[in-house]
């Protein structure tokens, strides 16, 4: 673990076990950091769409209506004694609204730099953190201007609001810039394509007073741009993991966050470059669950109570997890085989409880520990094949 403290400002009050934290978000990231928060003698109340929303399954109070009505909004902060959320794509005048009521974290003004890919890049890179090349882009021309100064093939972006790949286009060459979809957004961000040897992930938290935890260090498989697998530790060197955290906790302390703050890295050679950040728990630190001392959710709850952060140290030599989409229900959405996966020896099934299952749509995660990342690997692969009844063979 690498951690951190700014002791020299006077301490904020500890928010006790026993108050409320408000969660705005009704998704499977609210729910995990509802049940680590409700195990630690906190009420949480949830702000979300509907009542019956992932979240508000575990929870005593939920609020629901849209996330933009300020009555409904107003409601909910007012039962609050500190806010956070699961989603940083959340609209800013929700939150700005509920800051009226209790703190907020992560604060607006850090929702603002990170819900806008050009504004994020450019902060990070003024920080003087390397992050993957990139242009401003909003036409064909200015696309074929910065094909020219980063190299073909470029990845453009919306600059607002995209996630696991959507409104994503890897352009090869100038003649292709036309198939950008320039007239669906007003602003678009173009990156060099990083040829990197690796995906990880480095996990930070960070109080209301500074003090700072990172996680190990993930290293991350994507299929069709969704997270598919992850491992930990990351089989980098001890360098390169030491380079990671520090970039991850140089920019959690940049960005001002409290909570957590998600840093996705390319991993090039003996190179380590920020690819995108997320200031909310991720999905590649699921596995902390199980696998470390404290997990991402407890250390958000954490956090964001100014508690002392708990340990990130790995209980074992090694740990996986296998994403389960919507895709194993098929399309009769027959229900997949959950027995068959749960005799698999040493793993754990998550599953998060929503409605209906749709391709490419998070509906669970399956974990399991080992003595190497081979075996655990191979442990949460196996029982996601169960699901469907179609072994796959290990790596």
């Amino acid at each position: 673990m690498t951690n951190s403290t700014l002791a020299s400002r006077e301490k904020s009050p500890v928010l006790m076990p026993g108050k409320t934290i408000g969660m705005v978000g009704g998704g499977q990231l609210g729910r995990m950091f509802a049940i680590a928060a409700l195990r630690l003698g906190y009420e949480v109340i949830v702000l979300c769409d509907h009542e019956h929303d992932p979240a508000a399954q575990v929870c005593g109070r939920v609020v629901a209506g849209p996330l933009t009505d300020e009555a409904t909004v107003e409601r909910f902060a007012r039962q609050c004694d500190v806010i956070t959320l699961e989603f940083e794509n959340i609209p800013s005048a929700t939150m700005e609204l509920c800051a009226k009521f209790a703190p907020v974290y992560p604060e607006a003004r850090v929702l603002a730099t990170t819900q806008d890919r050009l504004h994020e890049k450019t902060t990070l890179q003024n920080a003087g953190l390397a992050v993957t090349p990139f242009m401003a882009v909003h036409d064909s021309a200015s696309l074929v201007s910065a094909g020219e100064q980063l190299g073909w093939p470029l990845i453009v972006k919306i600059a607002t609001s995209g996630y696991d790949g959507k409104g994503q286009y890897r352009i090869e060459s100038a003649g292709d810039a036309s198939a950008v979809p320039w007239s669906s957004c007003d602003r678009w961000i173009a990156e060099q394509l990083i040829h990197f040897d690796m995906e990880v992930s480095v996990v930070v938290a960070r109080t209301v007073d500074g003090e700072q935890a990172c996680f190990p260090v993930f290293e991350n498989e994507h299929r069709h741009h969704i997270l598919d697998t992850t491992v930990a530790p990351a089989r980098i060197s001890n360098e390169l993991a030491s380079t990671a955290q520090s970039i991850a906790l140089c920019a959690a302390q940049t960005l001002g966050v409290v909570g957590l703050l998600c840093v996705e890295l390319f991993v090039d050679g003996d190179h380590v470059v920020i690819n995108e950040v997320a200031p909310r728990p991720h999905n590649s630190g699921h596995l902390t669950i199980e696998a470390c001392q404290t997990c991402q959710f407890e250390q958000h709850v954490r956090a964001v109570c100014n508690l002392p952060l708990g340990s990130t140290k790995m209980i074992s030599q090694a740990a996986a997890m296998a994403n389960l989409l919507g895709d194993l229900w098929g399309e009769d959405e027959s229900e997949p085989y959950w027995d068959r996966a749960l005799a698999v020896p040493g793993t754990r099934l998550h599953l998060y409880g929503k409605a209906s299952a749709k391709p490419k749509r998070k509906m669970g995660h399956i974990t399991a520990t080992g003595d190497s990342i081979e075996q655990a690997l191979q442990l949460v692969e196996s029982a996601r094949s169960q699901l469907t009844g179609v072994e796959v063979s290990s790596r």
